[in-house]
């Protein structure tokens, strides 16, 4: 399509010999073989050669000085004016009305800077998605305008480039760039392969935090971003937090129950070769890219994980097929099945062979009904119905509604046979289990004869009496499912969070059997009837007044108070506790009020009208007082920490911030499964899920899905097994540092630490090492486990935050922040990352007068340190702020070359000479001032023609308002320093001299010394 001219790569590197070789950096290893994957062009030859590739749309090199536009520009003008005239008849008739179009492409780039990056993304794809009309039909009739052809691919120019230069605020130049008709829709970032502590998450971060702020008019048209190190491929839309960036994943040809990992830069160039077809893009921009709004009323966009890209078009493709009419789609809790559900609802009403298809969503329950309410509402998505009767339900289907209808499954109970017949109805049955494969199930189906039944499960059932997999799963389909997305490929991916069990309180445990035994030795002794055994069982309501007994009930909360407190609250997580039934709930809430505030905890249930009427006002709540306390429980600056539940939102509901469920409650099957899982959703900071089981049913989750039992076992983790892991994770840790005395305390001990690991090579593997440790750590504290290795674990921590990069280049995946607990215990003990003790280095003229004669680098580096620790004693004088200006500029010089190393030496003696000096006028000064003489002194000094004669009456006015407004160590809080700052404001301004800012400050810096 294009002409090339050849262009000379330079891709060598010498070695320290000087010969010529070729080295491994991420240019020519990992961008340069994206270029190559892409469009068959090997940028490391010393000639660029054109594609070998036959088939039709595929991209095609240019290099950046190739593309004609200028480093403002975005776009590729000409490219686009040519798809503008080669796309719509009405611009190939005139094509100076392709410059209007343009025009107003670059007025919606213009305007990201006001209405924010998403905003103008969603606006750029009604343009792209054929959506706006221009006036250009006859009479000026408006006529749509085609900027890309979704139906024939070939008709479109799709380019691919590197090293694209742009400048808005500033100048960025991202690693690759792809291009459809001009327009920028991917932009791809390609970090090195070969040093561990940097992965695509470098990528992803550069994309995400600095690209998309400094240069947001690049990303206006874009339909996702990728970063890779060419180990990982992770892909994100505009905006995304780089927790959500996701894999793509190919389907393994060989083992369909798995989903492929890649290994190496040639399966990271399948999968992206996969994920960037333009095939793939464009479906992805037409069909699968939604705007929703979040609970901060944010705008958001969303595109899809691999998984619920992949099961939409499964669905769509069966029902353009028409052959075969159900399928399961089997994804693991969390894993974003409400979103699949619009994917696939969108895409089937935008097909148009379908003839504007019925899409109808069926929920079990009232809550899930809510959430599939929502997640639809939220995303804009078009002409969705919400049924509130089953007469509604009823009357929109024989009225032959087309539209996305949501609805509950009971709706359906008394509907007649074959009350729509079309064959393009769709049902998609939210957790397909239970009542579906009853009497409503078959109810629906004879009213919908020649619908598309398709359930979506995360917990299947398969027993005789409810079997999902009959009731969904076809006989083509190998296994029952048509799409299934495992526990463990859910985790892998970090679509979900791994589950912790942690078992408490063995002596409160339930004891089944015993309570059991009990019960049957009393109703022997008492010789009960069965219908009296059955009518006392039915009385303690199967154990629950032992598991309300005011004792244990009181026990389990004074664990709870002391577990979260220690484990949940310090991470900024909240938890909920599930109790054996309504009243135990109240129970429950009654005796966290001792340990909490009342704010701090909500009960939500349902009351009857059987019960009691103070019971019902004090504790009922309605539909829209449940939507308030979830949306506060969300909130992560709300009071409100605890949720108390026994039925309701254990399943369909998503809150992310919910990390710990404390369970007293006996749950079974995939009710257990979908209640635990609601702990193992994505939050910042959040690496797994975890449920504290009063009540023993760690056994059961295993046995919830007995045909997926390896599976579940590879996700949820007994905390028993954690503690196993430990010893040996802190050898490992423990391993980098042999030989080095761990008993040193001070720069010297950190020096030595540090020496150990000097190189990135051993920096990366003690930092993969310490990375693991620290998340056992934080998983088993505060576990009296860990007080045997508390001291080694926190040297480790230390050592980890000493050399950890700067923030701007960390790899994300080694050197992570620090879990609560880390930190905590680190500040309980020692400043992380800081040089202590440095006050034994004792400073005066002898010590001086030895390093200025005797110039030797360990002394000058003590020197040196000690002094910028003497500066920040004396932060806000202007005498050592000037000092400490001179250092910064000796430390500079040093590091650039520009003097000798004994020339450094010298002069930081000096400075050091002149630092003791006056830390000795320092000291007499204040022995001889009170802090009015001082404050006296300094007006006089800054005195000026339109300062007030009456000095001395200012000096008593600040030095009375400030004794007032102090307190002891004021210097030290934001508070204290606030009320000062503010009390000193007020007096200047009663004399006029408040636009004195010099004055301001050298008045708080006298202030803050001598008060």
């Amino acid at each position: 399509m294009f002409k090339y001219r050849s262009i000379k790569i330079s891709a060598k590197i010498l070695n320290q010999s000087g010969v010529l070789t070729m080295g491994f950096n991420e240019l020519n290893s990992v961008e340069h073989y994206i270029i190559h994957q892409l469009s068959g062009v090997n940028l490391n030859n010393d000639v660029i050669q054109e594609s070998t590739k036959a088939y039709g749309a595929q991209w095609v090199y240019r290099s950046a000085e190739q593309i004609q536009r200028g480093v403002n520009e975005v776009l590729i003008e000409s490219e686009l004016k040519d798809a503008l005239v080669r796309l719509n008849p009405e611009i190939a008739a005139n094509p100076d009305l392709a410059d209007e179009v343009i025009y107003k492409l670059r007025a919606v780039l213009i305007a990201v800077n006001h209405v924010g990056l998403v905003k103008a993304n969603e606006e750029f794809f009604q343009w792209m998605t054929g959506e706006k009309t221009m006036p250009f039909g006859e009479n000026n009739r408006h006529v749509p305008v085609r900027l890309i052809d979704f139906d024939d691919l070939n008709n479109n120019s799709y380019i691919i480039t590197n090293q694209y230069r742009i400048h808005h605020r500033e100048t960025k130049i991202p690693d690759v760039v792809m291009l459809i008709n001009g327009l920028p829709v991917v932009v791809g970032e390609a970090k090195t392969p070969i040093r561990p502590s940097v992965s695509w998450l470098d990528g992803a971060h550069e994309i995400h935090n600095i690209y998309e702020h400094a240069v947001p008019q690049l990303f206006v048209p874009n339909i996702l971003s990728f970063a890779t190190e060419g180990k990982d491929l992770y892909y994100g839309s505009v905006r995304c937090p780089l927790e959500f960036w996701a894999p793509w994943r190919l389907d393994d040809a060989d083992n369909k129950d798995t989903l492929s990992q890649a290994l190496g830069l040639s399966e990271i160039g399948k999968e992206l070769t996969d994920l960037s077809s333009p095939a793939r893009l464009l479906d992805l921009l037409k069909n699968f890219s939604l705007f929703s709004t979040n609970n901060k009323k944010q705008r958001i966009k969303i595109i899809p994980r691999f998984q619920q890209y992949e099961g939409a078009n499964k669905i769509v493709e069966r029902v353009k097929a028409g052959q075969i009419k159900k399928g399961l789609i089997w994804h693991f809790q969390g894993s974003g099945k409400s979103l699949l559900m619009v994917f696939a609802a969108q895409k089937l009403r935008k097909a148009p062979e379908l003839k504007s298809p019925t899409v109808i969503v069926l929920v079990d329950r009232t809550d899930l009904d809510t959430q599939i309410s929502g997640t639809f509402n939220a995303a804009d998505v078009a002409n969705v119905e919400s049924t509130e009767s089953i007469k509604e339900l009823q009357t929109l289907l024989e009225r032959d509604t087309r539209k996305i209808i949501i609805s509950m499954i009971h709706k359906f109970r008394d509907a007649k046979p074959n009350m729509n017949d079309r064959d393009n109805i769709i049902v998609l049955v939210d957790e397909a289990h239970r009542t579906q494969e009853g009497d409503l199930g078959r109810q629906m189906r004879a009213a919908l004869p020649n619908a598309f039944l398709f359930g979506l499960t995360g917990t299947p059932v398969n027993k005789a009496d409810k079997n999902t997999f009959w009731a969904f799963g076809a006989e083509q389909d190998e296994g029952g499912y048509m799409s299934r997305y495992t526990f463990h490929d859910s985790i892998r991916d970090g679509a979900t969070l791994p589950l912790h069990f942690e078992p408490r309180l063995v002596d409160v445990h339930v004891d089944t059997e015993t309570i059991d035994q009990a019960m049957k030795d009393f109703r022997e002794s008492a010789a009960l009837s069965d219908e009296e055994a059955d009518a006392l069982n039915k009385k303690s309501a199967k154990m629950s007044e032992f598991l309300k007994s005011p004792e244990r009930v009181e026990t389990i909360v004074k664990d709870i108070a002391d577990h979260f407190k220690a484990k949940v609250q310090p991470h900024g997580f909240k938890a909920m506790i599930v109790t054996p039934d309504r009243y135990a709930c109240v129970q429950y809430k009654e005796a966290l009020d001792a340990y909490f505030p009342t704010e701090a905890s909500r009960v939500v249930i349902s009351t009857s009208a059987n019960d009691d009427y103070e019971f019902k006002q004090k504790w009922g709540i309605d539909k829209s007082q449940q939507e308030k306390i979830v949306d506060e429980f969300n909130d992560a600056n709300s009071e409100l920490k605890f949720i108390i539940v026994t039925a309701k939102l254990l399943t369909g509901f998503d809150a992310p911030i919910l990390q710990t469920m404390y369970l007293d409650k006996s749950i079974k099957d995939h009710t257990l499964l979908q209640a635990i899982c609601r702990t193992n959703r994505l939050f910042p900071n959040k690496t797994f899920g975890r449920i504290v089981d009063y009540f023993g049913v760690f056994d059961d989750a295993a046995k919830a899905l007995q045909f997926d039992e390896e599976s579940v076992q590879q996700v949820i983790t007994n905390l028993s097994e954690l503690r196993g892991e430990l010893p040996g994770a802190m050898r490992d840790a423990l391993s980098h540092f042999e030989g080095v005395d761990k008993t040193i305390d001070g720069f010297e001990g950190l020096e030595q630490a540090q020496n150990a690991i000097n190189t990135d090579k051993k920096k990366d593997a003690f930092a993969r090492d310490f990375k693991f440790l620290s998340k056992l750590w934080e998983s088993l504290s505060p576990d009296r486990l860990l007080d045997v290795y508390n001291k080694d674990y926190r040297w480790l921590s230390q050592v980890y935050e000493s050399v950890k990069p700067a923030a701007d280049n960390v790899g994300k995946l080694l050197w992570f922040t620090l879990g609560a607990q880390t930190t905590e215990l680190i500040h309980q003990n020692i400043h992380v990352g800081e040089v202590h003790h440095l006050e034994e280095f004792i400073l005066d003229a002898d010590v001086i007068e030895d390093i200025f004669n005797n110039p030797d680098k360990k002394k000058a580096k003590k020197l040196e340190k000690e002094l910028v620790e003497r500066f920040k004693k004396h932060k806000g004088n202007l005498k050592f702020k000037k000092l400490s200006e001179r250092l910064e500029e000796l430390r500079n010089r040093a590091e650039q070359g520009l003097i000798t190393s004994i020339e450094f030496v010298k002069e930081l003696c000096k400075i050091a000479k002149e630092t003791v000096q006056a830390e000795k006028e320092m000291e007499s000064l204040v022995e001889e001032k009170t802090p009015k003489a001082a404050l006296t002194e300094l007006f006089l000094e800054l005195k000026t023609d339109k300062t007030p004669a009456v000095v001395e009456r200012i000096v008593s006015d600040i030095d009375a308002i400030v004794r007032i407004v102090r307190f002891p160590s004021w210097q030290t809080t934001s508070s204290g320093e606030r009320e000062v700052q503010k009390a000193l404001r007020k007096t200047l301004f009663d004399y006029k001299l408040h636009k004195d800012q010099i004055l301001f400050e050298n008045a708080y810096a006298y202030i803050k010394e001598y008060y």
